[in-house]
């Protein structure tokens, strides 16, 4: 006889469901924080053991980390976001751990899997940050493949980070803790296997404003986090 591991009123899941195990259901908790930007915040997104492997396999790899010119399109170095990353190539692309995360971002996002980009996992040093930003294009040569970017998937890799908060500073009407600093909107503090996911085109098909976002600065420890930016239309 096999053992629940899972149970609702409507749905029973088996510890042998291949899908169920993939996806995470009965540990993934979704919660909407805003729907003007829409943003939700999965609980429980990825295991301790996925964080885990993502920073071992980015470790070796990190670079400091750029920002797209709108000029040209490229990656430059710049004072607005001072973290190191790298990016998940197309052969670790195929390992199951990472395959069962792209597929579980896919599912709880509602994007294709092939409308993403590939994986950037990135690490914030103290006093390291991201300056308020939007996750579209305003240039044209990044729409040239895949089109515009309709939403973000940010991951949290590591617990006990002081600071460290995704800000939103157009969403609520609050105020919240960014980096020690008291500030207008949302914060979303850094937490192991937990994920954001947020959109930067609305209802109507246009870019939203009020998607503009930023990473606050690490006050204590080291906050790491994985990105999958999801397009219009196939990447690859």
């Amino acid at each position: 006889m096999t053992t629940p591991v899972f149970c609702t009123a409507d749905t029973v899941h088996l510890d042998n469901d291949q899908e169920a195990a993939v996806l995470r259901l009965g540990y993934v908790k979704p919660e909407v924080i805003s729907w003007t930007p829409r943003i939700i915040v999965f609980h429980n997104f990825l295991s301790s053991e996925e964080c885990d492997f993502l920073k071992e396999i980015a470790r070796p790899r990190l670079e400091i980390s750029t920002v797209v010119d709108v000029a040209t399109g490229k990656g430059v170095k710049s004072d607005v976001r001072t973290s190191s990353g790298m990016f998940v190539n197309s052969e670790e692309r195929k390992f199951p751990v990472i395959q069962a995360i792209e597929k579980r971002i896919s599912v709880f996002s509602q994007i294709p899997v092939e409308n993403g980009e590939l994986i950037q996992v990135l690490r914030y040093e103290p006093s390291q940050y991201y300056r308020p930003h939007h996750d579209y294009f305003s240039d044209t040569f990044n729409l040239k493949r895949g089109g515009q970017r309709v939403a973000t998937m940010l991951m949290y890799l590591t617990d006990g980070v002081e600071g460290g908060e995704t800000h939103f500073p157009q969403a609520g009407d609050g105020e919240c803790s960014c980096g020690g600093r008291i500030v207008r909107g949302l914060c979303v503090k850094p937490n192991k296997g937990d994920a954001v996911l947020f959109w930067s085109m609305g209802l109507d098909g246009n870019t939203d404003s009020n998607s503009i976002h930023s990473g606050c600065a690490v006050l204590k420890g080291e906050k790491w986090s994985a990105t999958k930016w999801m397009r219009q239309k196939m990447t690859f």
